[in-house]
């Protein structure tokens, strides 16, 4: 399958939503994991902002790939972002989109405030 990878380095990019578990199986309540580490995987919305255009992207990210507190609104760096093609046939009805996986996302600017939390 197709990769492409995706530039952020002039995006700005903050936490719409804060990780939730990515499910494999509604059914069962099954959670992904990471094929090659067998980490549990999570997605992250965030609001990616770049050329004059503003999207909410989902971006799945293995759990330990989330570094830092991510609140909405938190900016995030984002490390080896790719975008993955993909349709799929149900019931005779096609459907196709596009899916974002990185390998981490990693809160900014958020350190003071730890600290200040702390103190």
């Amino acid at each position: 399958m197709r990769q492409i990878p995706v530039d952020t380095s002039t995006a700005t990019v903050m936490v719409a939503k804060a990780p939730q578990p990515k499910v494999k199986d509604r059914r069962t309540g099954e959670i992904a994991v990471d094929v090659e580490t067998g980490a549990p995987l999570v997605t992250v919305d965030v609001m990616f902002s770049a050329n004059d255009a503003v999207e909410i992207l989902s971006v799945t990210v293995p759990e330990t790939g989330v570094i830092g507190e991510m609140q909405m609104g938190t900016p995030v760096g984002i490390t080896g972002l790719i975008a993955r093609p993909w349709e799929n046939e149900f019931n005779g009805q096609k459907r196709h989109g596009i899916a974002f996986r990185a390998v981490a996302v990693t809160a900014h600017g958020n350190a003071s405030a730890t600290k200040a939390k702390a103190a």
